[in-house]
């Protein structure tokens, strides 16, 4: 599908344009209220009901959207958490490819209009999204904006790297995909140039290691980390871990859910 055949009515972007690209990022909660004042007191979000009903919410930044919320009644054993969502040009696929190549589905494919998602677990179990369909109003925004970036610690890079290659379809042959590369001891991935999301393990000599829960975990770009940090413990959060020798410290809302908030870059 070329990129004039990408775009669905009025002109909005569909993921069939940015394939393989993160396109989104979502979290679940238990309790909506507490969790948007917790994010506005927090990373200064604002709020809003679209397409999906009055138990999503987008959160927003100076009118670039950042983020979407969900609620549910019930999680069972499954931690709430941040997880990233990549644009595909067929979810059933994709799906597919996953299964075939070691991971797991939780859920979907199911229909959200105006699109398609599912939930999957790569080898290793780290948790991620798919979406087929058009993307968030201002999603352009969103991604020059770079409010929001992935990164995956997993067990072994280039293995990883190669399941969601085969599941996303990056670096393949397809009109706007990603590209994929391996630089500073990581898999780098980029959209149209620009660094979105990273997936590490450590040195290239290093062994695997069985210890590491791989997960994504999203980092925020924040004016100032130290405050972010002092108003997540003022509303029920915690500080979860520091980065060493950068300004990047990791947090979790009141329902656990981990995040990252980092400098922004000048300029």
């Amino acid at each position: 599908m070329n990129s004039q055949s990408a775009a669905v009515d009025g002109g909005t972007l569909s993921s069939h344009a940015v394939i393989g690209a993160p396109c989104w990022v979502s979290l679940t909660t238990r309790d909506l209220e507490a969790v948007q004042s917790f994010y506005t007191a927090v990373l200064g979000w604002e709020w809003r009901v679209g397409k999906l009903g009055d138990r999503y919410r987008f959160a927003s930044v100076d009118g670039v959207p950042v983020a979407g919320v969900s609620a549910v009644r019930s999680m069972g054993d499954t931690a709430f958490a941040w997880t990233p969502f990549f644009a595909t040009d067929d979810a059933d696929r994709a799906v597919s490819r996953g299964y075939e190549r070691g991971g797991t589905t939780a859920l979907g494919p199911i229909s959200f209009p105006p699109g398609r998602a599912a939930m999957l677990a790569d080898r290793d179990g780290a948790v991620f999204g798919i979406w087929e369909g058009e993307l968030v109003t201002g999603w352009e925004k969103w991604r020059r904006a770079a409010p929001a970036f992935m990164e995956l610690h997993t067990r072994n890079a280039f293995d990883a790297a190669m399941f969601y290659a085969e599941v996303l379809g990056w670096a393949s042959e397809a009109e706007g995909c990603c590209e994929a590369c391996y630089e500073d001891e990581s898999v780098v991935l980029r959209s149209e140039g620009e660094i979105v999301a990273r997936i590490h393990s450590g040195a290239v000599e290093s062994a695997p290691d069985p210890a590491i829960r791989p997960r994504w975990q999203i980092h925020f770009a924040v004016e100032d980390v130290e405050a972010c940090a002092r108003a997540a413990l003022d509303h029920g959060g915690s500080l979860v871990a520091r980065a060493a020798g950068r300004p990047e410290i990791t947090l979790s809302d009141p329902d656990g859910a981990r995040f990252v908030v980092y400098a922004r870059p000048a300029g």
